[in-house]
């Protein structure tokens, strides 16, 4: 399970949208850019590609229930 969610507007008009997004797994830091369409952009280090499906799940629904509700 990812912990320390967090995110914030990529522009500063808060209108456009697109943020970015860090959250810890498994005592690792990951960071990245969550796209208006549903993409995520990896910054940095990605997670390995066992976790990726289930990590970008977790996100998407992160995502949802704090912008778009």
């Amino acid at each position: 399970m990812i912990s320390h969610f967090q995110f914030k507007n990529m522009y500063n008009n808060k209108q456009l949208p697109g943020w970015v997004f860090s959250f810890y797994f498994k005592g690792i830091k990951y960071e990245g850019n969550y796209h208006k369409n549903g993409e995520i952009e990896w910054i940095g280090q990605s997670p390995g590609e066992e976790n990726q499906e289930f990590i970008k799940k977790q996100i998407h629904e992160l995502m949802l229930f704090h912008v778009y509700e």
